[in-house]
């Protein structure tokens, strides 16, 4: 497929999760979803009900992040997180990883982390964030077989609170482990169409941006859409 091809805004997870992000904020999300397209907004767990309500009736999707941003909550939190946000309305869960566990080899741990999750969340879309800039070539490699085997429905780079985001490099590592069993998500940094395009390029499934009205209005020039 090429880019003209690509239905974009259906491949991009509208986000907005700075923490001084306001109400205000999270309901223009909802706004610019149903205005151009996009089919899944991620928003603070504190904001669920509003974007819940905001997005009804239509296809859009409400997704949060658990155990944002660091990954360190106990399995039983990031557990809690997930069906609360669930029973509110959230379709799409975003997990980060218990970075310091993988990095200290408790890989059993990890992906129990994981699977309890995803077990207790059924019929939610799971994604688990690696924070990849944290992690050498083999724990990335690690990190995605063991989400494999946890049911996890997408592998993601980054939460962009870290000292780095998603690239091509790792986009394409992941793909290449997961190996058609997961899905590859792409986040932290992507600001516009060009580095969009090199993920997507590289095997990115979803983006996860919150420069989407840009990155649209940057795709849609390349394609002679605009001038």
């Amino acid at each position: 497929m090429t880019p003209r091809d690509w239905n974009l805004p259906t491949l991009i997870d509208h986000t907005v999760l700075r923490p001084d992000a306001t109400k205000a904020d999270v309901l223009r999300l909802c706004r610019e979803a149903r205005e151009f397209g996009f089919v899944v907004i991620f928003v603070p767990p504190c904001y669920i009900d509003e974007a819940v309500e905001a997005v009804a009736g239509t296809k859009i999707r409400v997704g949060i992040p658990i155990g944002f941003p660091l990954g360190g909550h106990t399995t039983a939190t990031k557990v809690a997180e997930a069906i609360e946000g669930v029973a509110r309305g959230a379709k799409v869960l975003d997990m980060v990883i218990n970075v310091s566990r993988l990095k200290s080899g408790d890989y059993d741990l990890v992906r129990t982390d994981m699977a309890e999750v995803v077990k207790a969340t059924e019929g939610a879309e799971h994604k688990v964030i690696l924070e990849t800039c944290c992690l050498t070539r083999e724990e990335k490699i690690t990190a995605c077989r063991l989400a494999v085997e946890a049911g996890m429905d997408y592998v993601k780079t980054s939460t962009g609170f870290a000292a780095a985001g998603a690239t091509a490099e790792d986009v394409r590592l992941m793909k290449e482990t997961v190996a058609g069993r997961a899905k590859v998500k792409a986040s932290g940094g992507i600001r516009d169409w060009k580095t969009t395009l090199a993920m997507l390029e590289a095997g990115a499934d979803r983006i996860g941006t919150s420069a989407s009205l840009k990155i649209l209005e940057e795709w849609k020039v390349s394609l002679g859409m605009r001038h």
